[in-house]
């Protein structure tokens, strides 16, 4: 079978990465966290995650019909590291939303025309109306991280985009708008190994992309830019919720709870969202840089 990218995941995993993560990978059983500072040795159990997740799911239902109804917005940022489990989060989340109002935003490298204008301006274009849900595949934080470790914006555009962001973000809460901003983390050895897993599958191989390759020798250089935006943006207005997402299953309905959690609608039962894991979830302190 043909690897994606010339077997460059494979061939990174042989011959460049760290000792102890090779090791980790190597050793591990198929169950087992690789992570020695995630709380939990095994993932979830599958029968336990689909009991939790269907009282989650009832409880979404009910938070979205009550948005609808009261006209509420509801804007939730997915971010994190690569193959940090983003995607399967947001489809967890959206299950069984109506997708006409529960929209999934993952917008594109920009075009010539958007990147002359202001930064935030092809954001602001895809908000909710009232009633409406907004899921960010990643967000304005692009600017944060991916584009300033790999050298897609000045050092100054930066500036100016953390000189802004404080603002821009009031401006979105003082509208009215719930802004939820999720950030998952993941262990440098769960990230090889789920990259090693998707090179491998025919049917996941459309997820890797050539900054995921060229990301993988810019752990440190990624560490630091998380350390510094996380600083930089845990305002009392928007803080941020980090989740470790070495077990994608928790790392859900860690997610789901927070969104829960964080409105108020009719139906809404504290006993059946359950209390989350302060273990995996909270602020950034959590996160090992």
């Amino acid at each position: 079978m043909d690897l994606p990218f010339d077997g460059a995941i494979s061939r990174y995993f042989r011959n460049d990465a760290p000792k102890a993560v090779r090791r980790a990978i190597e050793q591990a059983d198929k169950d087992q966290i690789l992570s020695k500072s995630y709380p939990y040795r095994e993932e979830m159990k599958k029968k336990d995650y689909e009991a939790r997740m269907a009282e989650l799911q009832l409880q979404l239902v009910r938070m979205h019909h009550d948005l609808q109804a009261r006209g509420r917005r509801l804007i939730v940022l997915f971010e994190g590291r690569d193959a940090a489990g983003k995607g399967g989060t947001i489809e967890a989340v959206r299950l069984n939303l109506n997708p006409r109002v529960a929209r999934i935003v993952a917008l594109p490298k920009p075009t010539e025309r958007e990147a002359a204008q202001w930064y935030f301006q092809r954001y602001v274009e895809t908000f909710p109306a009232l009633g409406e849900i907004v899921l960010f595949d990643r967000s304005w934080y692009n600017r944060a991280m991916v584009e300033h470790v790999f050298g897609f914006c000045t050092p100054e555009q930066r500036r100016k985009f953390f000189a802004q962001l404080p603002e821009f973000e009031k401006m979105i809460v003082d509208e009215g708008i719930t802004l939820i901003k999720l950030w998952l983390e993941v262990d440098r050895a769960e990230q090889l190994k789920r990259f090693l897993d998707r090179e491998k599958d025919p049917l996941k191989q459309w997820k890797l992309s050539a900054i995921d390759i060229d990301g993988l020798q810019k752990w440190d250089a990624y560490s630091r830019a998380i350390a510094e935006t996380m600083a930089q943006s845990h305002f009392p207005h928007a803080p941020w919720t980090v989740i470790l997402s070495d077990d994608k299953l928790r790392a859900r309905i860690a997610a789901i709870q927070t969104v829960l959690n964080a409105m108020e609608y009719e139906g809404k039962d504290p006993a059946r969202i359950g209390a989350i894991d302060t273990r995996i979830c909270g602020g950034p302190g959590l996160i090992a840089l």
